[in-house]
């Protein structure tokens, strides 16, 4: 059941909280601000935003951010309440196996993985990505383009308040495999150089001849909390799956371990993205 709403400066809205994920946060935010006894705008001056743009996320009509989510929990003494509702607003577009691991990637304090044959999704540029999805069998433009969407929402966790730690070793042959072309591929080297000036993102290449073949089986990344891995999504076909078998997790930590060993440390892998940018 929904409530009635209006904003100072709107009509009067009614709210479906089960209508979407968006819909939900709206109602969840409007709920708390009122059980508080704020009006739109003196919560907007407590977080730094305008009355306007509070009745606007509060009526559905525009999306939060990841960093307003942030202000929203911090505000009401919530902490990640907000940020999830916030997370299922990026599911839309986002495949319904995938849906469990974005959960583990919100609340991960460190990611380590390693790609063997695409750039990984958190560092592909939109026009990368788009290349990758488009390709897919029977997927419709309207799912390229709600794909492409929420895989560019998921990118805000590289740059948020308190990111996690992100360690990502890229396989050379994806690096060298001319996805989308000459110009896609020159954009996602050059972002793969940007990505790894951030403190929070090591990146290495795990080069062609190194004496490693465990990781050709497949890619895969493991979610940490405070040091101890709790999850782990594993590519696969035609669909990957997320996994908390506590040994599953250990196996692929020893992989990890197994591979990292054999990649560039980062200085030299960002030569090397560098040589092949200058050639691409």
């Amino acid at each position: 059941m929904g409530i009635e709403g209006k904003s100072e400066m709107s009509n009067p809205v009614r709210i479906d909280p089960d209508e979407s994920p968006r819909a939900r946060f709206a109602y969840e935010l409007r709920t708390l601000r009122r059980a508080h006894g704020l009006t739109q705008r003196q919560f907007g001056e407590r977080i730094g935003y305008s009355e306007s743009t509070i009745g606007m996320i509060e009526q559905g009509k525009r999306a939060p951010t990841q960093h307003f989510a942030d202000l929203v929990d911090e505000a009401f003494g919530l902490p990640g309440t907000f940020a999830r509702h916030y997370l299922k607003t990026t599911w839309a577009g986002a495949p319904e196996h995938f849906r469990p691991w974005l959960l583990e990637e919100q609340e991960a304090t460190a990611l380590r993985g390693y790609e063997p044959t695409l750039i990984p999704g958190l560092f592909e540029t939109e026009a990368y990505a788009r290349a990758v999805l488009q390709s897919e069998p029977g997927i419709t433009a309207q799912e390229v383009d709600e794909r492409v969407a929420a895989r560019m929402e998921r990118k805000a966790i590289i740059t948020r308040d308190k990111p996690p730690m992100i360690v990502s070793i890229i396989d050379e042959g994806a690096l060298r495999r001319p996805v989308g072309g000459a110009e896609v591929m020159r954009e996602q080297l050059q972002h793969l150089l940007e990505l790894a000036g951030y403190p929070n993102v090591t990146l290495q290449v795990l080069p062609y001849s190194a004496n490693v073949l465990c990781g050709l089986q497949g890619g895969f990344i493991i979610a940490e909390r405070d040091g101890r891995p709790q999850a782990a999504y594993l590519e696969g076909q035609p669909r990957g799956r997320t996994v908390d078998d506590r040994d599953l997790i250990g196996q692929l930590v020893r992989r990890y371990d197994a591979i990292r060993a054999e990649a560039y440390p980062q200085s030299r892998s960002l030569k090397l993205i560098e040589e092949l940018l200058d050639g691409a």
